[in-house]
């Protein structure tokens, strides 16, 4: 029988539901539950349900699958609530999660937990109640003036949370008052469970349908309060705002009470009408986000465009992933637009994927005017409750076109056609921490392939394992190699800083080069990007006499200095202490910053140029929910003339009057232990480079580097990918990095050193054993040994691309995992998987 069969049975044709719910807790199973009666005809798969686990804990969980079938080793407890008559998570949904938790190595309830908006999660909160059958009045018992004060506050308000009787009695440890109420029997403890989300609701004034019904009873009672004008200009606003009789029908919906208190009327008078039956009050449900109307105007594609579009079109007729590769400011946008217009015409939903919140700034207001409502927009910087409206919004089919950044894979979407996944090489789209640690442009071909809709990648510098399954026929490869418009790539120039040190023609960090060029177009009235992919102050401060560096207390790394907030800050568990006034280790006062981050940057150019005004773009600058609009709009209106950011500068922006860009230290970002450095370093060189210069006149970018002869700055400087792409590609081929093989990461944690060591050469000797010496690496410390008081260590695993069986090999990963934990003495370690991890 299938699940849509068994869903559409009465509770008569069957005696007995179970329910199996995905519970957000690191188990790898699901739970099996009993369906009360009540329930049987409206439990559904993908609803939400309460239900006890183990002896104490309230949780929300997800039904995941209906059957008939008792668990066999253990009596199935009863669901206590079910809060939906609906799916809040398609079917799709569930076989998504399922496969992510299997590819990702972790377990449903992880993925559950990030999949979820928090504000569609609930939270329990002890309540305490006086029992039944306690009569305080006629008890033989002793309370102290705690005790009697909480009970005879529970005689009034009936219940009280844990945290109302803290404040009753101004002590924040109740738990032994609370304990010895229970012992006596005065009071009784329960979980009442609230749902986290609320709509947002607004107050609404509205005549009473009898006056609005009859012209003579409003005119009769204009004459009653001819003598109190308070409430005569209360009703005359109203009748000025909704013309009842022209329009009865308008009466209904009201206007705002705000409105009122705006127009400077009486409040009090408003309460008379209203308490008098003349205006009503009433609320209603409102959407959280401002309205757009739908212009849904055509996009005029340029023929260069056009054509690109057609051989889209035409490789999805064949394959159902495809690879735009367009260089900067080639206009991939327009044709997004006219893909996601033709897939809404054919009733198709569409999903349209953004590595950076950063760049949903512009694209969002763009894209508004052309689809209006009907796009929804959806990352991290909204409120739970902002989330839970989008995600309710697709559910409902309010939203047919969602714009996110990557966690948006896992909204309900039931109908997608399409998927675009711009800036697809970015790192943005990978997790880290907590799991799953999923990739959500490899997340977004699986959702593809349940949905039978089409995946469209876009970059100007692909990531070299999509370039690879698009040049060996996997994918279907279009190519746009000219700007749109009369827009020309930039022109570079590389600032030799070893000479200019040698010569002392230095100014600070800043190249003669950088200099002269920012002050011409500052000159021009033209404004300047400058690219530090480092924020704080400086990396870190050192003695000048001993060489000691304040390090983080919880990890292996030196704590950043921060001269705005004046703190050193660890930037990996958030650790910060005050900047020492000494030297801890010798005791002296020379203390300096050493290297350039995004403030100190933003400092040096503002001493440079004092007349002018620069602004930072960073993590730190923008955690505020609207900082990244703050900050885009003040450049875009020119009220900042320098730009000085990190990564978020680098992509996706479109700047008229930007005709520069300096890339502060590019050695950096290509000495980093990292088998993907030269990638990075090139694909982030050449989105920043494509800021400059974007419209009429020919942009100019300065690359300041220690080693100018590089052959990887000549492959920025003549836009030559293809040469990149060929050099790189030997690269992997000869050390068996990806494309050519898959990568696990294995890390182990423990708070003991040396626990932690052995427990990664045990595991690594188990792997070796069971997957062959070649195909296990370490173990060996990572570059950032200890974080969040933790010690580190790493196994990696390299595996074949063909003809060996991926879950096998999973399985053995984790069962040999387990095998460590259950040794004595190791139990205390982590073993986290991280699959596809860079």
């Amino acid at each position: 029988m299938s699940q849509l069969e068994l869903q559409n049975n009465t509770s008569t044709e069957r005696k007995t539901w179970f329910a199996d719910v995905i519970l957000p807790v690191p188990i790898p199973k699901m739970f099996t539950y009993r369906v009360p009666m009540e329930f049987n005809d409206i439990a559904c798969i993908g609803a939400r349900v309460i239900v006890q686990f183990g002896h104490r804990k309230i949780l929300t969980g997800v039904i995941g699958r209906l059957h008939e079938t008792p668990p066999a080793k253990y009596e199935a407890k009863y669901l206590l609530e079910l809060l939906d008559e609906e799916p809040v998570i398609q079917p799709l949904q569930i076989n998504l999660l399922q496969w992510i938790a299997d590819y990702y190595m972790c377990t449903l309830g992880e993925v559950l937990n990030m999949a979820l908006p928090s504000g569609l999660k609930l939270s329990s909160e002890s309540k305490v109640q006086l029992h039944p059958h306690f009569d305080y009045y006629e008890s033989e018992l002793d309370f102290n003036e705690k005790e009697t004060a909480i009970i005879e506050a529970l005689l009034k308000d009936e219940v009280l949370s844990y945290g109302d009787i803290s404040k009753l009695i101004n002590q924040k440890t109740i738990y032994s008052l609370i304990k010895s109420l229970v012992y006596k029997g005065a009071v009784l403890l329960f979980e009442e469970v609230k749902e986290k989300y609320k709509p947002k609701k607004e107050t609404r004034i509205r005549l009473s349908q009898a006056l609005a019904d009859d012209k003579k009873e409003l005119e009769s009672l204009f004459e009653s309060i001819e003598k109190k004008p308070k409430q005569e200009a209360i009703l005359l606003h109203y009748l000025q705002e909704v013309p009842v009789f022209n329009h009865p029908e308008k009466n209904k919906e009201g206007i705002e009470k705000s409105s009122f208190t705006q127009a400077d009327l009486s409040t009090s008078s408003l309460k008379t009408l209203v308490k008098n039956g003349i205006l009503e009050e009433f609320q209603v449900i409102i959407s959280r986000f401002d309205s757009y109307d739908a212009a849904l105007k055509e996009v005029t594609l340029t023929d260069i465009q056009q054509q690109a579009k057609d051989e889209i079109m035409s490789s999805f007729q064949e394959k159902d992933i495809s690879l735009l590769h367009g260089i900067t400011g080639s206009g991939k946008t327009e044709i997004y637009i006219s893909l996601i217009q033709e897939a809404l015409q054919g009733e198709s939903q569409v999903l349209y994927l953004l590595p950076e919140i950063a760049l949903t700034t512009q694209i969002v207001s763009r894209l508004r005017k052309i689809f209006g409502d009907k796009m929804g927009v959806y990352h991290s910087k909204f409120s739970d409750n902002e989330r839970v409206e989008v995600w309710k919004g697709v559910l409902s089919g309010k939203y047919q076109f969602v714009i996110g950044v990557r966690s948006a894979v896992f909204l309900p979407f039931d109908n997608l056609g399409l998927i675009i996944v711009d800036e697809e090489h970015e790192s943005s789209y990978k997790q880290y921490d907590p799991a799953p640690r999923y990739n959500a442009r490899d997340v977004s071909f699986v959702i593809a392939r349940e949905h039978h809709a089409k995946v469209l990648l876009g970059s100007a510098t692909p990531s070299i394992e999509s370039q690879y399954h698009a040049q060996n026929g996997k994918y279907g490869l279009i190519q746009l190699n000219k700007r749109y418009g009369s827009g020309e790539l930039p022109d570079f120039k590389v600032a030799d800083m070893v000479r200019q040190k040698n010569k002392k023609l230095l100014k600070g960090e800043f190249s003669t080069e950088l200099i002269e060029a920012i002050n011409q177009a500052l000159s021009l009235k033209e404004q300047v990007i400058v690219f530090q992919n480092r924020r704080g102050y400086s990396p870190y401060l050192m003695c000048q006499e001993c060489g000691w560096v304040p390090k983080c207390e919880n990890c292996a790394v030196s704590l950043t200095y921060h001269q705005y907030k004046s703190e050193l800050r660890c930037h990996y568990c958030g650790y910060k202490e005050q900047v020492p006034s000494a030297c801890e280790a010798c005791g002296s006062t020379n203390m300096k910053t050493i290297g350039f981050g995004t403030e100190k940057l933003e400092e040096e150019l503002s001493l440079l140029f004092p007349d002018i005004k620069v602004q930072r773009m960073d993590l730190d600058t923008t955690r505020k929910k609207n900082s990244y609009d703050t900050i885009i709009k003040d450049f875009e209106n020119g009220n900042i003339d320098i730009l000085v950011g990190t990564q978020m500068v680098s992509k996706g922006l479109d700047f008229d009057n930007v005709n520069l860009v300096g890339i502060f230290d590019i050695d950096r970002m290509l000495h980093f232990p990292d088998f993907r450095s030269y990638e990075r370093t090139f694909q982030l060189s050449t989105q920043v480079s494509g800021r400059a210069g974007r419209r009429e006149k020919k942009g100019k970018v300065i690359i300041q580097s220690r080693d100018t002869e590089q052959p990887i700055l000549s492959q920025i400087i003549t836009h030559n990918y293809n040469a990149f792409y060929k050099n790189e590609l030997a690269e992997r081929s000869l050390y068996g990095y990806p494309p050519f093989t898959r990568l696990i990461n294995v890390v182990i944690k423990n708070k003991e050193a040396q626990l932690a060591k052995t427990a990664a050469i045990k595991l690594a000797n188990l792997l070796k054993e069971q997957l062959g010496a070649q195909r296990v690496l370490g173990p060996e410390e990572p570059l950032i040994s200890r974080i969040r008081n933790e010690y580190l260590m790493e196994v990696v695993i390299k595996l074949e691309r063909s003809k060996i069986n991926l879950t096998k090999v999973k399985n053995i990963i984790q069962e040999m995992a387990l095998e460590v934990l259950q040794e004595k003495g190791l139990k205390t370690s982590r073993i986290i998987f991280d699959v596809d991890p860079y």
